[in-house]
């Protein structure tokens, strides 16, 4: 329940008075008492009308509901044994995303670093490739190069995972998306 509505029922008046009260529609406060924000005039408005300080409407990160983030760590982890085939790093997460409707900006993420490595990956294999013939460094060389490649975006994958469990969000943000 959200603290507007906790003090709008203590002080024992509906929907419709506080409304009156704020200059606002009633629909503005059903809307805020589901869970939208209030800015601005409203915000104010609201205080004003409840007694209340602008520091009690905000939640305390203590009592801040953690959301779900099951479908971003399944997607997440569904890169996880496909790293030895690039690819399917992808395609995986894709799929599992677009067929569970969890397309939103974490999991766009996920699947954009998953993009992003594979290139990466590709362009540095090509280079260690390159190099091998180059400076004649032998076949242990692109073995090792394979390995460091699956091993950093193992780590990737596994910090990423441990970032959302710990603290709802991931270690590698991009703060973009090419999806």
């Amino acid at each position: 329940m959200s603290k507007i509505k906790e003090k709008r029922e203590e002080l024992n008046i509906t929907q419709e008075q506080l409304a009156e009260k704020c200059g606002v529609s009633t629909r503005t406060i059903q809307r805020i008492e589901a869970g939208a924000e209030p800015k601005g005039h409203t915000l104010n408005a609201l205080t004003k009308a409840l007694g209340l300080e602008v520091s009690d409407l905000k939640e305390s990160p203590s009592v801040m509901v953690h959301s779900d983030h099951t479908w971003l760590k399944i997607i997440n982890f569904s890169s996880l044994p496909l790293t030895v085939l690039p690819p399917l790093n992808i395609v995986v997460p894709l799929i599992i995303m677009f067929a569970k409707k969890e397309v939103n900006r974490m999991n766009k993420q996920v699947v954009t670093l998953q993009i992003f490595w594979t290139i990466g990956a590709f362009i540095l294999f090509m280079l260690a490739s390159f190099m091998k013939n180059w400076f004649d460094l032998g076949n242990k060389f692109i073995l090792i190069t394979m390995i460091v490649l699956v091993l950093s975006n193992v780590f990737v994958i596994l910090r990423n995972s441990f970032e959302i469990d710990k603290r709802g969000k991931l270690y590698v943000d991009l703060n973009f998306s090419i999806i």
